[in-house]
């Protein structure tokens, strides 16, 4: 095929070194990659095919510091890893031959034991024989913690092959945040991230390494090669091989734009993860490091594991350029042995990207947005209401003035949030009546509650810390509040504000009936929500319009979706096995669910918070910023991702589920567990939807009345008057 588009100018702001010991990998890996059988006669490659890819080129850009011996590894690992997926494909892809790809698939991980000492199966292909031999001479030099991270890091690019193969067989195009969750796994480059640590020396001291922080690195990292290869390889992929899997193709399919304009705006989205990357490690390390109590040792090692991922993106940027493999007019001669000056691409900075990654820093709050015409929302799932709501309504409004919701806290301005007269708008009880149709009163009162001190603590949040930039006392109140949700059900401290009773509250009365594994599970979904709130915070101190990936992934956190999820799976007990929950099957459900319902809130609410409230936590807003559209072009983007994330949820109920079934084996009470519990979030998503169309909280009218400059009370009537008048609601 012709040339589909040209190549976008690159954001690459670090220089592109070379390793002086490239030309002993080469020669080192070919002679490995023959000796394990894939080249002449693996039907997969041939020695040209090896020589024109040159891993070592790539593996010498990409790691230009290390030793040989490291570098001959390092190399070795993506020959394998390159083998692995084109031997995949012949085999399998081509064929379409799901039931062999998985026993094929299933027998790997038995070549990555933790200990050495326990033996590998019989190897009977390349694959199987060169992953035994990598492994072992890798992992007596990482820790334990390493290698289980690692090896979970390859079975996730290993297995996920699968859901490739699938969308292949049904000829499905996914939804660009499907498409960039899965293409982590796909894509590899988490495990890339691992020989960092190896070649480096830069292991990630273990305290931090599952942190915010270096997950948003690692993703982040992950997302810029994985958008990047897209570029380059679309042509081979699209045109050669059939494959449905590249950001071009699914951004062309999403917005139905040009193959051009698609390209252009991956460009824009890798420059936009490239900038996240930046402004983590400038703004978020520092604090992590400091909040352990890092040793100089190990801080050296996070700064060495974050300059490795730097290097690995100029290096791969300059691979692209000259591999053989991809479009990029035919590839360059590979270099003279021994270093080079800056690669030629160092130079390539865009004026553009500058300029996109200083337009988020410059909004404007309370920014008059007029009224926002809402689109069609889809919704296949039936409606059913708890025939317990109306108590359920007084209830809410019980608990919300017994633990103090509705009452300003003392010497702490801006902390009357509520009245209750705002509570009964906000009627919390009508979405937990969705969302557990057939549970108990107590049941029901239970979740109504949960609502209520979610809500009112997000609103609480940046109405006290926001708006002075209090990061730190949102910090210490978050940390109390952790403190608060004890595994044994004691109370450590007394509660000293509204926010403390009620989560105190809460939390014993949840946990109690459960044993220690999910009050711990149920706990972090809890703690997810409060420190996903410190993040907003530190977006509002930099005045940072977030990058479009990050906000989704933080948007589940923020909306509570885990929370209420995990009461789901509360009542589930430990009839579905662990390994079912971490799927990706399951994942792929919850997430698009959790979405679905962020979304929907996000284009109800895009007036109350970017007029009203000042704020930009929004994903019309965040696409307005990233495209630099207008809010109606935003919000048909926005509206069009809510519909496709739907559409995915049904997607793989239908046609992942079963699948996941039959791979676990699960049937009887486990089976029915499965199918209740997709039950329950097709109630949350339609719950959720109802709520927002119902409520008295994103109209118009209501956002006039609800942020009317408050009327000052009479100075005759004193302070105890007015403390009557509050505790009546007015």
């Amino acid at each position: 095929m012709a040339q589909p588009f040209e190549l976008p100018d690159f954001y690459v702001p670090y220089p592109a070194r070379i390793n002086p010991h490239y030309e002993e990998a080469r020669v080192h890996t070919k002679e490995w990659a023959r000796g394990f059988g894939m080249l002449e006669g693996s039907g997969v490659w041939e020695e040209h095919d090896l020589d024109s890819h040159d891993y070592a080129l790539l593996c010498s850009y990409t790691h230009p510091d290390c030793g040989s011996e490291a570098l001959n590894l390092v190399t070795d690992w993506y020959t394998w890893v390159f083998f692995f997926d084109d031997h995949f494909l012949e085999i399998f892809k081509r064929t379409l031959d799901r039931e062999g790809g998985k026993a094929y698939l299933d027998r790997l991980p038995a070549f990555m034991p933790m200990d050495l000492a326990d033996g590998y199966p019989e190897a009977t292909n390349p694959v199987e024989a060169g992953l035994a031999d990598l492994w072992q001479r890798t992992v007596p030099h990482m820790s334990p913690h390493w290698r289980a991270r690692f090896a979970e890091s390859t079975r996730n690019l290993l297995n996920e092959s699968l859901w490739e193969l699938s969308n292949i067989n049904e000829g499905r195009v996914s939804n660009p945040v499907e498409y960039i969750e899965m293409r982590r796994k796909v894509g590899g480059a988490p495990w890339s991230a691992g020989l960092i640590e190896y070649a480096a020396d830069a292991e990630v001291p273990e305290p931090v390494a599952h942190s915010r922080p270096l997950r948003v690195l690692r993703d982040a990292f992950s997302d810029g090669v994985h958008l990047r290869n897209d570029l380059f390889s679309y042509e081979r992929e699209i045109g050669e091989e059939g494959e449905l899997s590249n950001g071009v193709l699914v951004l062309e399919t999403f917005l139905g734009c040009s193959t051009q304009q698609a390209a252009d705006a991956v460009n824009d989205l890798l420059t936009s993860r490239l900038q996240q990357f930046e402004n983590t490690a400038l703004t978020e390390l520092g604090p992590l490091c400091a909040e352990h109590a890092l040793s100089p040792a190990e801080v050296a090692r996070v700064v060495a594991y974050v300059k490795g991922m730097q290097d690995w993106q100029s290096g791969g940027h300059e691979w692209h350029l000259r591999s053989s493999r991809y479009m990029n007019g035919g590839g360059a001669a590979a270099p003279a042995r021994g270093p080079r000056g800056l690669g030629t691409s160092a130079a390539n900075l865009r004026l553009a990207a500058g300029v996109r990654g200083l337009r988020s820093f410059t909004h404007t709050p309370h920014r008059r947005t007029g009224p926002v015409p809402l689109p069609d929302f889809p919704m296949p799932y039936p409606l059913t209401l708890n025939p317990h709501l109306d108590g359920s309504r007084e209830y809410a409004v019980r608990w919300a003035r017994e633990f103090g919701l509705l009452d300003p806290e003392p010497g702490v301005p801006g902390s009357d949030v509520w009245d209750e007269r705002k509570l009964r708008d906000y009627d919390f009880a009508l979405c937990a009546a969705g969302i557990d149709p057939d549970a108990t009163p107590a049941e029901l009162d239970l979740s109504s509650a949960w609502l209520t001190w979610g809500t009112y603590a997000d609103d609480y949040y940046p109405a006290v810390f926001g708006r002075p930039r209090d990061l730190l006392g949102a910090k210490a109140a978050n940390e109390r509040l952790h403190a608060l949700m004890t595994l044994d059900g004691s109370l450590p401290f007394a509660p000293r504000n509204a926010l403390e009773s009620g989560l105190a509250d809460l939390w014993q009365r949840t946990a109690a009936p459960f044993e220690q594994g999910a009050r711990a599970e149920f706990r972090k979904a809890v703690g997810d929500m409060l420190d996903s709130w410190l993040w907003e915070l530190a977006n509002t101190a930099q005045n940072r319009i977030p990058d479009p990936v990050d906000y989704i992934e933080m948007r589940r956190a923020t909306f509570g979706s885990d929370l209420t999820m995990g009461l789901a799976r509360l009542g589930r007990g430990g009839v579905i096995p662990e390994e079912v929950y971490a799927s990706g099957t399951l994942r792929a459900i919850e997430n698009s669910a959790a979405d679905y319902g962020c979304l929907v809130n996000d284009l109800h609410s895009y007036r109350k918070e970017v007029e009203y409230e000042g704020e930009f936590h929004n994903l019309v807003r965040v696409v307005e910023n990233f495209f630099s559209c207008e809010p109606s072009v935003a919000v048909d983007i926005v509206a069009d991702l809510t519909a496709s994330r739907l559409d995915q949820f049904a997607h793989v109920v239908k046609n992942e589920l079963p699948l996941l079934k039959q791979d676990f084996a699960l049937e009887g009470e486990a089976e029915q567990a499965l199918d209740g519990y997709v039950r329950e979030l097709e109630d949350w998503m339609a719950a959720v939807l109802n709520w927002h169309q119902r409520c008295d909280r994103y109209t118009d009218e209501v956002l006039r009345r609800h942020f009317a400059p408050k009327t000052a009370v009479p100075a005759e009537l004193g302070t105890s008057a007015m403390r009557i008048l509050q505790a009546i609601g007015r």
